[in-house]
């Protein structure tokens, strides 16, 4: 199983209660991806930023930029991600 890329979008701006504005990490979660080494905790971790996205709402923006940041560097979205967005990883 391949691994994922994080899922920062390079945006790191903590201003919704402490939530990054692009891809709604806090500080200590962005540090918490980067320790886990098996692709399936990872897409686990994902899978759960996905679900904090939808309770905040207002993250329309990071699947996108996130999908085009699996394909520059030709990694497999995870969760089936971009399923809708042609030519996504």
């Amino acid at each position: 199983m391949s691994k994922y890329p994080s899922p920062c979008i390079d945006v790191c701006k903590f201003r919704r209660g402490g939530h990054c504005i692009g891809c709604s990490m806090t500080e200590a979660q962005k540090s918490m991806y980067k320790t886990l080494s098996k692709a399936s905790h990872q897409e686990a971790f994902i899978k759960m930023l996905i679900a904090q996205q939808d309770v905040m709402g207002k993250f329309s923006a990071w699947e996108p930029a996130y999908l085009r940041k699996c394909k520059k560097k030709k990694a497999k979205a995870p969760l089936g991600l971009g399923k809708q967005i042609k030519g996504a990883a």
